[in-house]
């Protein structure tokens, strides 16, 4: 994996509609804009060197996030929610986050947080410079669980160029901010 450069972002929420957010609401975005090797060979049937690239990326990527973490006093016991995103530049193809994003990506994160019966959401797109993407947030042991539920935008100026990608990780802890939203019985 050729990293050419790296972007960790911590969102700390103290203040949510007007009222103070009692215990921990953080988010941080690792992401890392890496060579895609297939960029340019038109549809490649073999995406194992992705899958490959996928699990080293998750590695990399759930490292940053956690020390990023420690550094505003969350342990990895202490995430309950994660989510997932790539963006691929113009001479890639969408199925190339796709082999990033889900055959071998989980594994790394689930032992580094100590866990993760759930999905982890994510979302893949093909853009240019300065594109944005949305990625989703769920909770990593149960996706139905509402106050995890929440999203989170990412965009970098000079990235992904035409024979790159972007590739973010997602933790949270703490929830949304205020959640207030109930299952209904």
């Amino acid at each position: 994996m050729r990293i050419r450069s790296a972007v960790t972002t911590t969102q700390e929420t103290f203040i949510e509609a007007g009222a103070q957010v009692e215990g921990a609401a953080v988010i941080v975005i690792a992401a890392a804009v890496v060579d895609n090797p297939l960029a340019g060979q038109g549809q490649v049937a073999d995406l194992t060197e992705l899958e490959v690239l996928g699990n080293e990326a998750a590695g990399f990527l759930v490292r940053q996030a956690l020390r990023a973490l420690a550094a505003v006093g969350v342990e990895p016991g202490d995430v309950r929610g994660y989510g997932k995103g790539a963006i691929v530049g113009v001479n890639g193809d969408r199925e190339h986050t796709a082999a990033v994003l889900h055959p071998r990506f989980g594994a790394p994160v689930r032992a580094a947080i100590g866990g993760g019966a759930d999905i982890i959401p994510g979302t893949k797109k093909v853009g240019g410079p300065g594109s944005s993407i949305t990625m989703p947030i769920g909770n990593k042991d149960d996706r139905w669980v509402f106050d995890d539920m929440d999203a989170i935008d990412l965009s970098i100026v000079d990235a992904p160029r035409p024979d790159e990608m972007v590739i973010a990780l997602v933790l949270s802890a703490g929830g949304r901010p205020n959640a207030r939203v109930q299952k209904p019985v």
